[in-house]
């Protein structure tokens, strides 16, 4: 079966680009393989008009959505190859059936490679967040860490402060803290702690205390942590240019180096949340539309004069 566009990933990126083309009248597949990268968390927040809703509440919300659009089909299945066919892509999917597609858009997050720290794990989205904006107003005020892995996150202890002034870094012993970054901590009233962190202490999902490498244990009750990210196997197979960061580079209309594929959300940008990832959705299939309308125009024009279509219009 044909569509026009194959949406792979079914999170509030694929899920507002898959309303936008459908609004459009395109025929699409979204293709939602049942992982999020939000399975841990329990509400989401900072999305207006569904601050605090639970996660699968709004993806129930949104596929109920897109029922009233009969051009738009949504499957649980994964991705398993994509390749070039016919000016298109032939997509290999999870149930062992294959379809093929004139334009694919991937919004498949990215993979999150959590430290092996005993407890990390088992409180990652309840007690360990990534995002003060999405978790912190939860928690204001609580006893604030802080895993900073490299120099750049020691500056994020005075971001986090504007929710809780008690905060304390840990580096985990992965680097030197430069002397004159030592001292702004210190007159900022944050903690600093350059021991290596032995386990995380918690009880059902919250957490009690960091423990580190001689025993000791420093209560706190919120870490904040961003761990290293990488893109999922497709995304690589493909080949799409990435930045230095390991993000998919795209351009203001959500399109990769591989002409053909978009992509949009958490594997494009670190401004990762779940309101800004449904934005680039929203602007990379509205794009997709317009360009699948004008390819259609071009060949409508070519079957009707047998010229080649004028060269498009660029904006001033």
């Amino acid at each position: 079966m044909a569509y026009d566009v194959v949406i792979v990933g079914g999170g509030p990126a694929g899920l507002n680009a898959a309303l936008y083309l459908g609004r459009g009248r395109k025929a699409v597949l979204l293709c939602d393989a049942g992982t999020p990268r939000n399975a841990a968390a329990t509400h989401m927040h900072g999305f207006g008009s569904r601050d605090g809703i639970p996660p699968p509440e709004f993806r129930r919300i949104s596929r109920e959505q897109l029922q009233r659009y009969p051009n738009v089909e949504v499957r649980d299945t994964r991705v398993g190859s994509v390749e070039p066919h016919d000016g298109g892509f032939r997509v290999a999917l999870g149930d062992g059936t294959t379809v093929d597609a004139r334009r694919l858009l991937l919004a498949v997050g990215m993979v999150d490679v959590l430290p092996d720290i005993p407890g990390y794990r088992e409180l990652w989205g309840t007690s360990v967040f990534q995002c003060p904006y999405c978790h912190g107003w939860e928690v204001q005020d609580q006893p604030f860490g802080v895993l900073a892995t490299e120099p750049l996150f020691l500056d994020f202890a005075a971001v986090v402060q504007g929710w809780s002034r008690d905060v304390t870094v840990f580096t985990h012993g992965t680097f030197p803290v430069p002397p004159e970054q030592r001292e702004r901590l210190h007159h900022l009233g944050i903690g600093l702690d350059e021991r290596r962190i032995r386990a995380l202490h918690g009880k059902d999902g919250h957490l009690e205390a960091v423990e580190l490498e001689d025993g000791a244990r420093v209560p706190r009750r919120v870490l904040f942590s961003a761990p290293p990210q990488r893109q999922p196997e497709l995304v690589t197979k493909l080949g799409l240019a990435l930045d230095e960061q390991g993000f998919v580079k795209v351009n203001a209309m959500g399109e990769t180096s591989v002409s053909g594929i978009s992509a949009a959300g958490d594997m494009t940008t670190r401004l990762q949340g779940a309101l800004m990832s449904a934005s680039a959705g929203a602007v990379a299939g509205a794009m997709m539309n317009h360009g699948l309308l004008m390819e259609d125009a071009d060949r409508r024009y070519t079957a009707a004069t047998g010229k080649t279509p004028p060269a498009k219009q660029k904006p001033h």
